[in-house]
Order: C-alpha cells, then sequence, then structure tokens
C-alpha cells in the first residue's frame, strides 16, 4: 500500500459535502466521476466477460451503481441491475442516476435470490451507508453474491464491512476489487477489511489537494519503518543505553526471556533483568548477553532502577505479592516506562496517570483499564479513550495495530496473521523498550516499535512460512529490520 494516511467515515462524508459546497460540483457529478472509474476499471480488467450484474441499494452507493450499469451497457455489455434497497428512498442523485440507467439497455429487475454466472458482479449496495449489521434483504444478497462465480467488485466499501473498525457482522461481501472514492477508509485495512476488501484501488475524483490538507489533523497516519540511524564508529554499549525488563514470574521466565532477548536485538547497549531466581539457569543459558537478578517478594530494587534508562514492566509478571511488590517500584521510579500484559492488570486495579510510558493492551486488557466487561468494537474510540485517560502512549494491539499519542492516531498495516501466536506482545515489548533505553522520545519509540516488530514478522514469515511462526523467529528478524535489510 502506498498511501501514507487513512480517512474515518465522518471525515470522508465531511470532505464530500465540502467538495460538493465549495468546488460547487453536485452529488450527481461526483456519481459520474466514481461510476466512469469503476466502468474503466471492469472494462480493463475483465474485458473478455461482456456480463455483469449490478446489485443496487437506496443510498448514494446506489447512484453509483446505477450509472456504473449504464456505462457498461452503452458499451456493449449485458448488464442487469438488480434492486435489493427501496427506490422510494433514493437521494435526489441517486434517483436521477436511476432514471439514466433506467434509459440504458440495462435490464432492471428486483432481486430474486441468485446471480449470473461468470458475471462480473458489482456491489453497490451499502457502501458508506451501513448502520449496524446489514438487514436480512442485504444479508441474502450479500450471500448470493459471494456464492456467484464470477469476479466481485465492490464500489467504496466491500458492503457489510464497518468502514472505521474494518469488523463484520453476520454478512459482507469478498470482493475481488474493491475501488474506494476520494480518500482510503481506514476499514479497509483493519481487522476484517483486507481479507474482504481484495485487491484496493483508489479513485480520488479530482479532490483538491487543500481540502485533503484541511482534515489532516482528523486522519490516521499508515506507519513506516524506517532504518534506525547508522552508528558511529567510535561508538560504545553506553551510547545506547541501558534497559530494565521486570517480570517472569514463576512458570512464565519465558516471557521475560523473549522480552530481553528482543531488547538486545534491537540495539539496547544494556539490558538487565528482574525475575524469580528459579529462572537464572535458563536466562543465562538462553542469553547471556542479559544481566540476570532473582528477586524474592522483599526486594528492593532501587539500586538497579537508579542506574537505567528505561523500564519494561509486565511480561510474566504475574499479580501476586511479588508481582506486587516489584510493580509499585518501578512506578515510583518515574523512569521512561513500557507497560505491558500484567502491568497492565495491576495498574486497572488502582488506576492513575502515566505521562512517561507506553502502554500496549490487547483488547481485553483495554476493556479492564477502562472499567469495562468488554471492549468496544469501535477500536479508534476505544485508544482515543485509554489515551486521554491515562496521558501515555498507547499501543492497541491487533490486526492493524493503532498508536495514539497527544500527536494524533497512526496505524499499522504492516505483520499479518502468522503473528497470531504466543510471544510476539512480549517481543514488542522489548523492542519498544529498546528504542526508548536508546533516547528515543515515547511516541517515536512506539511507532518505530510497532512498525518494526510488523515488518520483522514479515521477513520472519517469508522464511519460515505463515502456519508456526514463533515469536523467537521474529526476534531473529528484529535488528536486520531496525538496521534497513530487506529480504
Amino acid at each position: 500500500m502506498t498511501a501514507s494516511k487513512l480517512y474515518p467515515a465522518s471525515v470522508i462524508k465531511e470532505i464530500d459535502r465540502q467538495y460538493s459546497q465549495d468546488y460547487d460540483i453536485s452529488s450527481f457529478q461526483l456519481m459520474k466521476l466514481a461510476a466512469r472509474r469503476v466502468v474503466e476499471v471492469i472494462l480493463t480488467r475483465y474485458s473478455d466477460i461482456k456480463n455483469a450484474q449490478v446489485f443496487c441499494g437506496s443510498g448514494n452507493n446506489a447512484g453509483d451503481g446505477f450509472l456504473i450499469a449504464a456505462g457498461l451497457a452503452d458499451r456493449g455489455w449485458l448488464v442487469q441491475v438488480v434492486l435489493v434497497g427501496d427506490t422510494e428512498k433514493l437521494s435526489d442523485a441517486s434517483r436521477e442516476a436511476f432514471a439514466v440507467c433506467q434509459n440504458s439497455q440495462a435490464i432492471v429487475q428486483d432481486f430474486e435470490g441468485s446471480v449470473l454466472a461468470g458475471a462480473v458482479l458489482v456491489d453497490a449496495l451499502l457502501g458508506l451507508g451501513i448502520r449496524g449489521d446489514v438487514t436480512s434483504a442485504y444479508r441474502s444478497a450479500i450471500m448470493a453474491i459471494n456464492a456467484g462465480s464470477g469476479p466481485v467488485v465492490a464500489v467504496d466499501l466491500p458492503s457489510g464491512l464497518q468502514p472505521d473498525s474494518g469488523d463484520v457482522g453476520t454478512a459482507c461481501v469478498r470482493a475481488s476489487i474493491t475501488i474506494t472514492f476520494l480518500a482510503r477508509k481506514v476499514g479497509l485495512y483493519s481487522q476484517d477489511g483486507p481479507d474482504y476488501a481484495g485487491e484496493i484501488m483508489l479513485a480520488d475524483l479530482g479532490l483538491p489537494e487543500a481540502l485533503l490538507t484541511k482534515h489532516a489533523a482528523k486522519v490516521l497516519r499508515v506507519l513506516d519503518a524506517p532504518r534506525l540511524p547508522a552508528r558511529q564508529n567510535k561508538a560504545h554499549k553506553g551510547h545506547f543505553g541501558h534497559l530494565l525488563v521486570v517480570g517472569g514470574n514463576t512458570g512464565f521466565g519465558g516471557a521475560g526471556l523473549l522480552a530481553s532477548e528482543a531488547a538486545v536485538r534491537s540495539g539496547a547497549g544494556l539490558v538487565s533483568v528482574v525475575s524469580r531466581e528459579a529462572h537464572r539457569s535458563g536466562f543465562l543459558a538462553r542469553c547471556p548477553e542479559v544481566m540476570f537478578r532473582g528477586v524474592t517478594e522483599t526486594d528492593d530494587i532501587t539500586d538497579l532502577l537508579d542506574r537505567v534508562q528505561a523500564v519494561v514492566l509486565g511480561p510474566g509478571l504475574g499479580q501476586d505479592a511479588w508481582a506486587q511488590n516489584l510493580y509499585r517500584q518501578v512506578i515510583a521510579a518515574g523512569k521512561p516506562l513500557v507497560l505491558d500484559a500484567d502491568g497492565l492488570n495491576l495498574l486497572a486495579q488502582a488506576p492513575v496517570p502515566l505521562l512517561d510510558c507506553i502502554m500496549t493492551p490487547h483488547p481485553l486488557e483495554a476493556a479492564r483499564l477502562l472499567r469495562r466487561d468488554q471492549v468496544d468494537p469501535d477500536r479508534l474510540a476505544v485508544v482515543g479513550q485509554l489515551q486521554s485517560e491515562y496521558g501515555a502512549v498507547v499501543v492497541l494491539k491487533g490486526a492493524a495495530t493503532l498508536v495514539a499519542s497527544n500527536s494524533g492516531i497512526a496505524i499499522n498495516v504492516l505483520g499479518g496473521p502468522a503473528m497470531a501466536t504466543a510471544g510476539m506482545g512480549d517481543v514488542l515489548s522489548g523492542l519498544l523498550g529498546a528504542l526508548l533505553a536508546q533516547g528515543e522520545p515515547l511516541s517515536r519509540a512506539a511507532e518505530l516499535g510497532v512498525a518494526h516488530h510488523g515488518r520483522a514478522a514479515r521477513m520472519a514469515t517469508a522464511q519460515q512460512g505463515e502456519v508456526g511462526l514463533l515469536a523467537r523467529d521474529v526476534v531473529m528478524q528484529v535488528g536486520r529490520s531496525l538496521s534497513g535489510i530487506v529480504l
């Protein structure tokens, strides 16, 4: 994907309104521009088919569909328009488009439950007009489209896909190509979006750059993964910071180990770890570069906290007396902090602002931090609420991880489903901590870390395959990604 920004539905609608108002271009004219681009794509990609079935709802998406049908019919295609929505509810622009369609050679009929075999199927059912889950009539049409044998072209958004969250409910069109208008929508690249959108193409409809710039503060920046600056020849380990990893309670030593290994591979000059004494031999055997300290429920680690530049707190920490003792000491120290896993769960029990912190919750942890039983599906709202309440930089993990700071929200489209395995969050925490220890500001460290975590996972997947990827496979690629090496 070449886009540097993604747009929420509310911003797209406002841009659409201002485009019409400020540049004297009507909704019908915008529909004609959109339809023309879709027709061009269909004629280019599927010139050997010459048979199309266009499914139309009752919103502006339907208006696009009516003009697409007329455009294909005018070029000699056999076109059937399938009405799923109520034509009495059409807007003035969509009604004008419907009249154009009726005056063309396209055949217009109500939905009868089936699709034409081998035809290009055009989804102009809902687009941005979706409100909650799809109704039964639309659900039946969507299921019929997905059962068809021909390629599927979605107009603006696959019907059933939530434009901001990327979630789908009971039904969603699974497109071969999605041609999206004006600007790229967040949902196309989040959660279920990539699985349902297929190839994504942007038709900007001649939108002036000034309108996009006007709304820059409300959009999501797409993270990239630039290499870290080259190191000077005279550099030594003291130049790259000392990181402390706190975690690895009884039975969970692997979490602290993965975070520590990731930190070493991410360029931290020194890495110390505080864990249960029972894990000493395992740490030294696996990662002798890490300085290990075994502690009890009453030990004081203030001396170590005084010496480090940053702390990772939480991987495998637990919530018992041992964990609570370490948690209190780390929070009191006020060091730049990465808070993960049970560190977040302990924070949720007694919430306090953490201004010098990167929080890395998954959805369930986010729900606890917001004192809810389950997280809201609107991930943009959730990450914004967490950032506002705690004052921290928030990394809301998941498909298309979100990073929220005072400068706005960024989204990561690197990575992939191979990362859905144990230990990936621990690797991310170690990577983030290493960047903090090297002096990166909180928001910069969060964005760099999330992007390189995803990129390293892609590199590891290219070598290992998607199934069975291990967190430690990603650890081995982190340094390569940060150094700008590509496979």
